[in-house]
């Protein structure tokens, strides 16, 4: 479906996340969803699997719990609750649109390669369906400002629509943590370079075996004009359009001169 066609107002959205069937960001996405379209399924993992990347289970069988109508919680990744979503649950009402979150936290720069909310964005893409990941980013996990993507969300949506992007593209849109009243406004950006675990934490647990814990230090390339972190330390909501596509265009072409 062209998203320049799609209305919203009578759209059939499929949330999903990665924060599991109780979270707080789940809570915000329903709540402003409910008042924007008409028809709503929330198909999300039971249990938090951020991290998970865009892994699905093959080693035992997954499980469907129907927790209402159209709420459904599945014993799986993000993937598998996308891909469970769209082919069995709602199999014979296929949603027009996809959208992930909104995550308790930002997924920008390498974020995205290990992000379970743009995984679940990545599988409804590949199912040809529009989709969207949305985060909320933070700096003090006990003050998350979900009250600015429930904000902006709305103008941020519609927007998109307008764009009419192609297949094999998906939308990441992480929110500034900031009050909705100072966002500085929604740039179009590309993604910028962060990296996750730039620390291992070493101990040793009750048993007396050593153990190691990927901390959440990062290595970080802030304030590069024109990327998702700059746009997002500036205040702004940063909008990136990501290719499922991985095929490094410039590299291919030099190698495919030098040996064909």
């Amino acid at each position: 479906m062209a998203t320049s066609k799609l209305n919203l107002a009578r759209a059939r959205v499929l949330i999903s996340n990665d924060d599991g069937i109780e979270a707080p960001g789940l809570k915000a996405l329903e709540k402003v969803m409910r008042g924007l379209t008409r028809e709503v399924w929330v198909i999300v993992p039971e249990t938090e699997q951020s991290a998970t990347g865009h892994s699905l289970t093959l080693r035992r069988p997954l499980r469907i719990r129907k927790v209402s109508k159209r709420k459904h919680a599945i014993d799986g990744t993000p993937t598998d609750s996308v891909l469970l979503g769209v082919t069995e649950v709602m199999k014979d009402t296929p949603p027009d649109i996809v959208l992930s979150g909104i995550n308790r936290g930002g997924n920008i720069g390498e974020d995205v390669t290990y992000s379970g909310t743009v995984a679940a964005a990545m599988e409804g893409t590949l199912l040809g369906i529009p989709s969207v990941a949305l985060s909320q980013v933070y700096f003090d996990g006990r003050n998350v400002r979900w009250a600015t993507a429930e904000h902006w969300l709305e103008k941020v949506l519609k927007m998109l629509l307008t764009a009419d992007w192609p297949a094999g593209v998906l939308m990441n849109v992480n929110f500034p943590a900031v009050n909705a009243s100072a966002v500085t406004g929604i740039e179009v950006c590309r993604q910028g370079r962060r990296k996750i675990g730039g620390e291992l934490q070493h101990g040793t647990d009750p048993r007396g075996e050593s153990y190691f814990w990927i901390g959440a230090q990062r290595n970080e390339e802030r304030f590069h004009a024109g990327t998702d972190l700059d746009a997002v330390e500036r205040g702004a909501i940063a909008v990136t359009p990501l290719s499922m596509d991985l095929t490094h265009g410039p590299t291919l072409k030099r190698m495919k001169a030098k040996w064909s």
